[in-house]
């Protein structure tokens, strides 16, 4: 359960006690805020706070008071223009912060991303809970023969059985072991932050992670793709929602130049050049390596 009912009355006290403000709102963010989006089987994706919405990325490009002038026609156009150009800066001025549950071995992923502010919850001060990620029997896959870091074949019957009973088993007996180890019901044991070193990867974590508007598009660009791992990739995707509601026309140019879109080298352009004026390109004179070929071929047959 990704929440208990404790934390559910919480949010519900939180949403019922609207303030009045005068800055800026985005009413598809209100709807979000505080409320926890499950993901995985025990992780969960909310929204503590935020700030800014479209008009601010446009704001912040004329930089100008209120509306200011308008040298593009109108604010969609111009936040196309600013995604379409590589010009980050104007969507640096939103940000927002993310109360993110998760297994550890994804939170180490995820803090590759390093432009971020980053708060965990402390196993030296608290006792975790005893929740793991234990994967569905769908996403239960031996190594890719094709790709180092990625799945390949997805397991079945009895092996999937197997592996599961021993992610189950390890898991829990760890985490017993964890529980007699520490300082507890009289017992000297050990402190909390040597005990843990014992606890399996996919013990689950929480952490609030407050991020600006560029550098979640760079997060999202990246874990959100179909070929990021599955597990991180189900973050990202409830994370792409609740962004295509804050700011809709900031996440529409982003969707379409960025997750949609892709970069070619200058050997590809001029490629494709050359395909389309008749002639027949190969990898050998194209000047291009055989896996930036194999990428070339994927995207323009």
């Amino acid at each position: 359960m990704p929440i208990t009912p404790e934390q559910q009355a919480q949010i519900d006290e939180q949403r019922a006690s609207p303030r009045p403000t005068l800055r800026a709102v985005s009413p598809g963010m209100e709807a979000h805020l505080y409320q926890a989006h499950p993901v995985l089987d025990h992780g969960l994706v909310r929204v503590i706070d935020y700030m800014g919405d479209d008009a601010a990325i446009t704001q912040a490009a004329r930089v100008s008071y209120g509306r200011g002038t308008k040298s593009v026609s109108n604010d969609e156009g111009l936040i196309r223009y600013l995604m379409r150009h590589w010009h980050s800066t104007p969507f640096e001025m939103c940000e927002v912060k993310f109360h993110v549950k998760l297994p550890v071995f994804v939170a180490r992923q995820w803090i590759r991303h390093r432009t971020a502010n980053v708060n965990e919850y402390s196993a030296r001060y608290s006792i975790l809970d005893r929740e793991f990620y234990i994967p569905a029997p769908e996403q239960l896959a031996a190594q890719s023969t094709v790709n180092n870091q990625g799945r390949g074949q997805v397991l079945e019957g009895d092996e999937a059985a197997r592996v599961l009973d021993i992610l189950r088993e390890d898991a829990m007996r760890s985490y017993d072991h964890y529980e007699a180890m520490l300082s507890q019901d009289g017992q000297q044991g050990l402190a909390r932050e040597l005990a843990r070193m014992n606890l399996p990867a996919n013990i689950y974590t929480q952490w609030y992670w407050k991020v600006d508007l560029h550098n979640l598009f760079h997060f999202l660009r990246l874990r959100a793709d179909a070929h990021a791992q599955y597990e991180i990739r189900t973050y990202a995707e409830t994370m792409c929602g609740i962004t295509r509601d804050w700011v809709p026309f900031a996440y529409a140019a982003f969707e379409d130049y960025r997750l949609g879109g892709m970069q070619l080298s200058a050997k590809g352009v001029e490629a494709l050049k050359r395909r389309l004026s008749g002639e027949t390109v190969t990898q050998e004179n194209s000047g291009m390596s055989k896996g930036e070929w194999r990428e070339f071929e994927a995207a323009w047959g």
